[in-house]
């Protein structure tokens, strides 16, 4: 019956309600009935008030017994009066030996406090009085009521009737605020968990932010997670549909020459040579990619075999400007470097290698003839910033934020041949570069060319240590 949150947060709030209004009534009650407040009040009034209008200079000890008396008939209240020696010299109730201890000293004025004290039968009695000008006490004093004939008088019968009204309208008041208090906790859960729900079954989903704080934030939090699963399937789905693309182009061309080859349509030896060597390229792309494949999985992964050594990046970067001068000039696109001093890093000199050599791979590529790219290095505080720069068309910048994706390519219109790249090269050089705590940035304009700006942190000399290399995952 109670499985659900919102009833067992309205059992929760209507449980402790009904403690809270059990308590307090009758805590209230008690205290009211043990130190007999109501007939305190009674008695502070109206024998206050007989007190002061009683008619001192008339007051003899003759008439004692009748003033005494005249209080007991007309207000029910028991009257003495105590003379110096602390003895009864007048009793409403005619009791002829002092069954009171000794009286405080009373002033002339009527006492506004009620006092209490206990006759030698154990009977409590509260009191009031005044001291008359013989030096004489004139005492009104009522009993003090036990606890359980006021539970039962008419004062107990009206406090428990009350308490029992004001108990029950604020119990439906309560329990209407418990019950909008628990809804507004629960509704917005039960939302989450049918936005929850949906997404399991691949429907996209998002939930508005409402109720608590804690409920808005999971809200905000659910929903996050939600466009991250719909990007990561969405990445699925476009990772396969691009290597099944990038496969099938030259498995196509391999399968065609392959057929020729069978069935004798190349029958000539330059036409089987060709054949033979379209295979061979078309093979060697479709390893190429494999490999690419391979280095991302394991970088996903955390698993990349990356070595942890002393890097002299000058010495690297020099290797790199000379490896691909030979295509620079094939191309006719100047190829310079602008290095200066470059410190020591920490991390994989091979892996490092592959990246800016893809770097300046792709900027002879983009760049038209004539142009010039530019390989360079400046070291800022902690870390070093490695650029290569073109002159080509630059990118656009819509383009700019999916540049990383896989298999992402400007070019979409080229379609096969050995220039033609699998655009994973800028993926796999990205998470290399974060792997080694770093950074790959990308700026480019239109018309002006565009600059790929590796930052990587600076090994400290002083510090014989290596850090470990980091995994991470993007």
């Amino acid at each position: 019956m109670f499985s659900t949150l919102r009833s067992r947060l309205l059992l929760s709030f209507a449980l402790m309600i009904m403690i809270v209004l059990i308590i307090v009534p009758g805590a209230l009650f008690l205290f009211i009935a043990r130190n007999n407040l109501v007939t305190r009040v009674e008695l502070r009034n109206t024998a206050g008030r007989i007190l002061q209008r009683l008619e001192i200079p008339n007051l003899r000890t003759t008439n004692f017994e009748e003033a005494v008396n005249r209080i007991e008939e007309n207000f029910g209240y028991r009257a003495l009066v105590i003379n110096t020696e602390g003895e009864v010299v007048a009793d409403s109730q005619a009791i002829v030996e002092a069954d009171f201890p000794p009286f405080p000293a009373f002033p002339p004025e009527p006492v506004s406090d009620v006092s209490v004290a206990v006759d030698q039968d154990g009977k409590g009695w509260l009191f009031i009085g005044r001291k008359l000008p013989n030096g004489y006490t004139f005492i009104i004093a009522e009993p003090r009521q036990p606890l359980k004939e006021l539970v039962g008088s008419p004062v107990g019968s009206e406090m428990l009737r009350a308490s029992i009204q004001s108990g029950i309208v604020a119990m439906l008041i309560s329990l209407v605020l418990a019950f909008w208090i628990s809804n507004s906790v629960a509704s917005p859960l039960h939302k989450i968990s049918n936005a929850a729900r949906d997404l399991s079954e691949g429907k996209q989903t998002a939930v508005t932010p409402e109720g608590p704080k804690e409920v808005r934030l999971l809200a905000e939090t659910f929903n996050d997670m939600s466009q991250k699963i719909n990007a990561t399937q969405q990445s699925q789905r476009d990772f396969v549909a691009n290597v099944s693309h990038e496969l099938k182009t030259p498995l196509t061309s391999v399968q065609g020459f392959a057929q020729a080859i069978l069935d004798g349509t190349a029958s000539t030896p330059e036409a089987q040579e060709k054949a033979a060597q379209i295979i061979y390229d078309e093979s060697g792309r479709m390893y190429r990619m494999v490999l690419d494949l391979l280095d991302l999985a394991k970088l996903d992964a955390g698993t990349a075999d990356l070595q942890r050594e002393r890097v002299d990046l000058k010495v690297l970067l020099e290797n790199v400007l000379e490896r691909f001068t030979p295509q620079s000039n094939r191309a006719k696109v100047a190829l310079q470097g602008n290095l200066g001093h470059v410190p020591e890093i920490v991390g994989d000199g091979d892996r490092l290698s592959q990246v800016f050599g893809n770097l300046v791979d792709n900027a002879l590529k983009h760049t038209p003839t004539g142009g010039t790219v530019t390989l360079s290095a400046r070291w800022v505080e902690n870390w070093v910033h490695i650029s290569v720069a073109d002159n080509g068309a630059g990118l656009p910048q819509e383009e700019l934020s999916r540049i990383f994706e896989r298999f992402y390519q400007l070019d979409k219109a080229r379609q096969g041949g050995p220039a033609h790249g699998s655009g994973l090269g800028l993926s796999i050089a990205n998470q290399i570069v974060q792997a080694h705590q770093g950074e790959l940035r990308v700026e480019s304009e239109v018309g002006k060319g565009s600059v790929f700006t590796v930052v990587l942190p600076v090994s400290r000399p002083e510090d014989p240590t290596l850090p470990t290399m980091p995994r991470v995952k993007v």
